[in-house]
């Protein structure tokens, strides 16, 4: 046998005793609630006492997310869940999956029983949600006439948007006939077409807020045709109202800045997209200008009248070139007709004949250029620059 065990050998042994026990794996206790804290992960960590002692217990979030009160200081509740050990430290507690007040076990099944039958028939489902008006002009309530729901909801419809009208049934938001008289107001204020509705009322005890676990009150929520917001009590507190509501709220302050739009933010985005869309416009504009201005330069060059233009000038300038060409080949020529011309009349026979020369041409009309082509007898033509004679060869 093991002479020493270690202390996580100890607490784990510790632990799977206590998991086994039937008892201590379903157990309730009732207590006071002390040294409650709310974790920023959801968890709940608090302690039960009583007169006799004091019991460490801790609810995970994922419980805690279907708990229907807020724990504070000296509330008495009855807890249930299982004790188990934590082998890390050695220490038991008990890990809690319901909470109820003491003496109200009655009321808290009866709201999941409720809750149970209301969700079957369909009335929770998101297909009925309506959305809600983006910028609502006329708000219904239906809460106490006094009361700090009617307060925050007109202080804060005033200050986000002061130009939005509320219009306020005097609701019972507690006790007897409390049910009927929201539903009633429900139906009175949904035939004046508001834009939407806030119904709701402050924080209280389960059973304060019980009036809005009531189905009178679920089926005049859900047959309403007006869009619905639900803010009944704090953050913590869920009621039947909240699940058939279009939307829910965690407290009526919260409903109004759902509701109400507020105004100067919205001038604002008015101004921004004012200035955003005359930048645009003046870049538009000025984008379809150089359009134009490219477009009316090339019509101006695909313009018919340029091209006859061109066509025009280039005739003209053709014609100059011609007409130039033509002068100095005219030039040319003339030159060298008159060079011609010199050397013609250099080689004339008239040229010759006056300068003393004479011309002798046979009776067959042959040029005789030497004594010895002539015979005795033979008649020429002898001419001069002045005429001409015949005369006959008597000798040689």
């Amino acid at each position: 046998m093991k002479d020493a065990y270690s202390v996580r050998e100890v607490n784990q042994y510790i632990k799977n005793m206590f998991d086994q026990d039937f008892f201590l794996n379903n157990i309730s206790v009732e207590g006071e609630v002390s040294n409650c804290k709310y974790h920023s992960s959801g968890h709940i960590y608090f302690s039960l006492k009583d007169s006799g002692g004091t019991l460490s217990c801790i609810m995970f979030a994922s419980q805690a997310r279907s708990l229907t009160m807020r724990l504070t200081e000296g509330l008495k509740v009855v807890v249930k869940g299982s004790v188990s050990v934590y082998p890390r430290d050695g220490k038991y507690s008990l890990y809690v999956n319901r909470i109820r007040r003491q003496g109200q076990g009655e009321l808290y099944l009866k709201f999941l029983k409720l809750k149970e039958e209301l969700e079957e028939m369909g009335m929770f489902a998101p297909e009925y949600k309506k959305p809600l008006p983006v910028y609502p002009k006329v708000i219904g309530v239906v809460t106490a006439l006094t009361g700090a729901a009617i307060r925050d909801i007109e202080s804060i419809t005033a200050r986000r948007n002061p130009f939005v009208q509320l219009i306020l049934f005097p609701a019972k938001v507690q006790g007897e006939g409390a049910a009927e008289s929201i539903a009633r107001g429900i139906r009175t204020v949904a035939r004046l077409n508001p834009d939407v509705i806030i119904v709701g009322r402050g924080g209280g005890s389960i059973e304060d807020l019980w009036a809005f676990n009531e189905e009178v009150v679920a089926r005049a929520i859900f047959e309403c045709p007006i869009p619905i917001v639900s803010a009944v009590g704090h953050e913590t507190d869920v009621t039947i109202s909240d699940y058939v509501a279009d939307v829910r709220a965690a407290t009526p302050s919260a409903a109004a800045e759902i509701c109400v739009y507020e105004f100067d933010k919205l001038k604002e985005k008015f101004s921004d997209t004012e200035r955003s869309l005359d930048k645009r416009m003046r870049n538009t504009l000025l984008e379809f200008r150089e359009r134009v201005l490219k477009a009316e330069r090339r019509l101006i060059l695909l313009n018919p009248l340029n091209s006859l233009r061109e066509r025009r000038e280039y005739l003209m300038r053709s014609e100059e070139r011609w007409e130039n060409l033509m002068r100095t080949r005219i030039t040319a020529g003339r030159h060298r007709l008159e060079v011609l011309t010199e050397k013609l009349e250099g080689l004339s026979p008239s040229r010759r004949l006056e300068s003393g020369y004479a011309y002798v041409e046979s009776e067959d009309h042959r040029h005789l250029s030497s004594a010895k082509e002539a015979e005795v007898g033979d008649m020429l033509k002898i001419y001069f620059k002045d005429g001409r004679i015949l005369a006959q060869v008597k000798e040689d």
